[in-house]
């Protein structure tokens, strides 16, 4: 059993937070990583800066368009993470848009995902038909979990068809628009939500796209695994950079406590 499904065999009201690589500066990766972890967030997806990310805010947009400047780049990633498992424990998945993955070479990225430890990815742009005519066997060879999302636009005959090939976990995209921080969920969402839910899927799932407090959170675990915060820690990192302490307590704010 791989750390993907060992955390939703064990855990509930899971807290998965993003944030991107390289940013604020080049090197804080890893110490943010470091502080996550100790801070308590059970999984965390790491960003790989594209200069053309569609579906983001502008919240992770700029700090995308920082850490390029900055220079980061997926081999230099990989560089920062090579040794992440001495020090880490929780799943780490990278997220990210498909051009620089092909620019790197597919079946290279996979290897060097297998290598570091990496037990995920998402890459939103990357269509399920050809992941399954072209990339699905190197993923599941190296056992890496391509997660792939849903939307409110998305069939219940497409969810189930993705439920069947999913090997980690569901991305449940909460609303038609671009990640960003809301105040409150709305009621189509919680809709979409009794919908997905009424599927008798198999595979776990997180809600993302406007998770940013507590009370959000909350709602998104009670129709959900858990849920994914991205914009409201990457702004706290551009307000406050690596701080363990307010990092620990961003996390601790927002996960439910018992």
């Amino acid at each position: 059993m791989n750390r993907l499904q060992q955390l939703f065999k064990n855990k509930k009201d899971i807290c998965s937070v993003y944030y991107t690589a390289g940013y604020p500066n080049l090197d804080d990766t890893m110490p943010i990583l470091q502080a996550l972890e100790a801070g308590g967030a059970d999984l965390v997806e790491l960003g790989m800066p594209f200069s053309d990310p569609l579906a983001d805010g502008p919240t992770i947009q700029a700090s995308s368009e920082q850490a390029l400047e900055n220079g980061m780049s997926i081999k230099y990633l990989f560089e920062q993470i090579k040794n992440m498992r001495q020090s880490i424990s929780i799943p780490v998945i990278l997220m990210g848009y498909f051009n620089p993955v092909f620019k790197y070479g597919v079946e290279d990225f996979i290897a060097k995902c297998q290598e570091v430890g990496v037990d995920g990815l998402i890459i939103p742009d990357l269509p399920f038909d050809e992941y399954q005519e072209k990339y699905q066997k190197l993923f599941e060879e190296a056992g890496i979990a391509n997660i792939f999302l849903i939307t409110p636009q998305t069939s219940n005959e497409r969810i189930k068809l993705i439920d069947a090939q999913s090997k980690g976990f569901i991305y449940v995209v909460s609303s038609a628009s671009v990640t960003g921080a809301k105040k409150e969920v709305e009621q189509q969402q919680i809709d979409y939500f009794n919908r997905v839910n009424s599927l008798g899927l198999q595979t776990p799932r997180l809600i993302g796209f406007g998770i940013s407090n507590r009370s959000t959170f909350v709602t998104a675990c009670e129709n959900a695994s858990g849920a994914i915060i991205g914009s409201a820690f990457v702004k706290l990192l551009g307000e406050s950079g690596v701080d363990e302490v307010k990092i620990g307590e961003f996390v601790k704010a927002i996960k439910l406590e018992g």
